[in-house]
């Protein structure tokens, strides 16, 4: 039985004088004190032992604990940890096994950091998982977009991303000083040369990606990347989550290379993505590939770029126009609005094969505008 809560030492320190007196009746100073006999005569040998300081509670921690970690493991643990502040147990449990290191299991490690006081909010905060979606094969989808803009000495960066969305290997993390179409596409280009071209992109509706007073317009950006053949979806407006990969791939960005930091010039930015985007690709282990990097479940597309673009073909069937001025298309004498970008390209227009009256505008493969003729919105 325990002694009841108070001044502990200082009842320890009164029961064992007054039980040691001559004539003291132990047994009756257990039921006064409210502890047991055990109790009792525990602290009076430790008394006799070491005096007062024996009244004092011992650690309860066993002398030996066959199963805790080695200073091997733990340094290795730590090790890893100093290299990427921002990892948790389990992607530093694969990591040892990938460098052919100690076995260590994810709780273990946690464990580890936790006993170093290397658990932070921040951390913690990175390593809850999103729910997501995948393609079955790599190139099926990318997703691209800029990380939100900061500045540096010399000015503004925003930092372009693409992402594979079944390996979520990196293809892309560029110091931008301007979002302009232009430089994204001669950016777009070097990652098509060497990687091959995707089935299908998703964006935001953002410039220059989309435009958001006209969501699923093409731009002049989506106008080129049509005619590549790829597919071009945009993300709903006000849902980045569409875009989770990137969105996710952003914030890892952020807490593990950017934030806190402050850069002299784009060329400094660009050097830290680069030695991080190695990092990421090559050495991190992902929690959604099961531990394995990303560069292990990328595969290059087969799609070779091609250096000179083809012009749309249209079947028998369609009824082929020229975009006017101001993206403007003329159909059976009303006029619509397609986009500014599409000025002076010819488009196929088919009929809706479930709705008579109801037709159909493609630029290539990338439907642009439904026609309904009983409507009588145009403009």
């Amino acid at each position: 039985m325990p002694w009841k809560a108070c001044n502990t030492m200082n009842l320890r320190q009164e029961f064992v004088e007054l039980a040691r007196q001559e004539g003291a009746n132990v047994r009756e100073l257990c039921r006064r004190f409210g502890i047991s006999a055990p109790t009792a005569y525990k602290w009076l040998n430790r008394f006799e032992e070491q005096g007062s300081e024996g009244l004092v509670d011992r650690s309860r921690r066993p002398r030996n604990s066959p199963s805790s970690s080695s200073p091997q493991v733990e340094a290795a643990v730590i090790a890893v940890r100093t290299e990427h502040p921002s990892w948790g147990g389990r992607k530093i449990s694969w990591r040892l096994q990938h460098l052919g290191g100690p076995c260590v299991a994810p709780s273990t490690a946690t464990s580890i950091l936790r006993r170093h006081g290397l658990i932070t909010s921040e951390a913690s905060e990175a390593a809850k998982p999103w729910q997501r979606f995948e393609r079955e094969e790599p190139n099926a989808l990318w997703q691209a977009d800029f990380k939100g803009h900061f500045q540096t000495l010399q000015g503004r960066c925003s930092p372009l991303t693409m992402l594979d969305d079944h390996s979520r290997f990196n293809l892309a993390l560029q110091a931008c000083g301007k979002t302009a179409t232009e430089v994204v596409q001669a950016h777009m280009t070097e990652v098509f040369r060497r990687y091959g071209l995707p089935a299908q992109i998703n964006f935001d509706n953002g410039a220059p990606w989309g435009s958001p007073s006209a969501p699923g317009q093409l731009t002049v950006l989506g106008v080129w990347l049509v005619q590549l053949g790829i597919h071009v979806s945009h993300s709903r407006p006000y849902h980045p989550q569409t875009n989770g990969k990137d969105e996710r791939f952003h914030r890892t960005l952020e807490i593990e290379v950017l934030k806190g930091r402050c850069f002299e010039s784009l060329e400094r930015v660009q050097a830290a993505l680069d030695r991080w985007r190695a990092v990421y690709n090559h050495q991190r282990p992902h929690q959604a590939l099961h531990g394995a990097t990303p560069v292990t479940c990328y595969r290059p597309s087969k799609i070779a770029f091609p250096e000179q673009l083809s012009l749309p073909e249209y079947s028998s069937e369609d009824e082929v126009s020229t975009v006017d001025w101001n993206g403007i298309l003329k159909f059976r004498g009303k006029r619509y609005k397609l986009s500014n970008a599409l000025h002076r390209h010819k488009v196929g227009i088919r009929p809706k094969q479930d709705k008579d009256g109801c037709f159909e505008v493609f630029f290539a493969h990338h439907r642009c505008l439904v026609i309904d003729l009983a409507d009588t919105e145009a403009v």
